[in-house]
């Protein structure tokens, strides 16, 4: 089988390593044919080429992997290579999310397969755990730590109570932080990919108009401060269904110190799904990473190869966004003086600082925390997930 490689970063060369040094009869049958880069950057390679005609013009080539990251020219070229009646394997939940639906209409009509294992989950095969499962049963809840980076720092802030720039440094240092670390600690990579797995099981085109809340504001304080009371913070993606109503959120919520999600550690991921019939199911694993993502790039090439097809969403499903969807507790951190912005709510002040605000719902304790940072830059909150569970949402 014939590949093409957009892009040669760190998952475009993973997906390289993989096939180069083949140790499966599987990957021996792959083969790397042209590799896009850059206009101007050195070819280092004989394979590699600047113009993606010489790709979709190639009529030996089967499979075009993209791994640029990105909006444009990533949507262009997908669409490009469908077109031309190529397969696409990509691991780019940027572009998924805001595009899924018409990959895939494109792909139906082109006769191909469009597969994104590797944008949710890095190598965890949570995409297609989901898709088994949801063979047999209505998805209601999808949740869990979908961000190495934000685990990482939280984690160490926890376990060696470190200050939220120390750890940062450390994970930019050892490569799972970029230079700039927006997308990973203000919940935004983790949005997409919520969206991108609450768009399968409800077989509807998730928008990003959801509360989306980070890390970037927690402090050593704030960990031990949790910590003191046997709860452990994490950045949390979560979607719930009732019926034809959905809910999403990317938020820190707190856990209980013996519950799963707050013993992940370091980079690690930990997926959970529930089904009518199944219960719940968690996906542990790298969630990130060159070669734990390229795995699961190869893994869908793979399947394309030996013709297994994944589950087909048609993605018409109508779904509607309840606003109030669940109620639940969060502690929240902010200057004293701004007190009156809670008059309407049920809080308990536990300390100087810290206020216990008492089943509020999500979306309107988000836009309560907007007006505060107004006046507060550096406040911060996290719900609490076993009030929650409790309200049965």
């Amino acid at each position: 089988m014939n590949i093409a490689i957009l892009g040669f970063g760190t998952v475009g060369s993973g997906v390289y390593e993989i096939i180069e040094h083949a140790a499966t009869a599987e990957t021996k049958a792959l083969h790397v044919t042209h590799i896009l880069i850059r206009k101007g950057k050195e070819k280092k390679l004989s394979i590699m080429c600047d113009d993606i005609k010489t790709i979709l013009d190639d009529p030996q080539l089967d499979v075009v992997v993209e791994t640029m990251g990105g909006i444009e020219p990533a949507r262009t070229y997908i669409i490009e290579a469908l077109q031309a009646k190529k397969h696409v394997v990509t691991a780019n939940k940027a572009v998924i999310a805001k595009y899924l639906k018409e990959f895939t209409n494109i792909a139906s009509e082109n006769g191909v397969h469009f597969y994104y294992e590797a944008s949710t989950g890095g190598g965890i095969p949570c995409i297609q755990g989901l898709e088994k499962a949801l063979r047999v049963d209505v998805i209601d809840k999808i949740y869990g730590i979908f961000n190495g980076t934000s685990n990482y720092i939280l984690d160490h802030m926890h376990r060696y109570q470190s200050t939220f720039d120390e750890v940062l440094k450390d994970a930019q240092h050892l490569g799972y932080a970029e230079a700039d670390p927006s997308a990973d600690i203000d919940g935004f990579d983790i949005c997409n990919k919520i969206r991108i797995s609450a768009s399968i099981a409800y077989n509807y085109p998730i928008t990003d108009q959801f509360p989306v809340f980070g890390i970037r504001n927690i402090t050593k304080e704030d960990v031990q401060y949790f910590s003191s009371k046997g709860l452990v913070v994490r950045l949390i993606a979560e979607t719930r269904r009732k019926g034809n109503s959905y809910s999403c959120v990317v938020e820190p919520m707190l856990f209980n110190e013996n519950q799963i999600e707050a013993n992940i550690q370091n980079n690690y991921n930990l997926i959970s799904l529930h089904g009518d019939t199944i219960g719940e199911l968690k996906f542990y694993g790298q969630g990130a990473g060159k070669l734990a993502t390229a795995n699961a790039v190869i893994q869908d090439i793979i399947d394309i190869m030996q013709k297994k097809t994944h589950r087909q969403c048609t993605f018409d499903h109508t779904m509607n966004y309840d606003s109030s969807f669940c109620k639940t507790d969060y502690i929240l951190r902010c200057n004293p003086s701004l007190l009156p912005l809670l008059k309407e709510l049920s809080y308990d002040i536990v300390s100087s600082s810290y206020f216990h605000i008492k089943q509020i719902e999500v979306t309107k304790m988000h836009a309560i925390m907007n007006e505060i940072l107004k006046q507060d830059a550096t406040a911060f909150m996290a719900s609490i997930y076993e009030t929650k569970e409790e309200q049965s949402c």
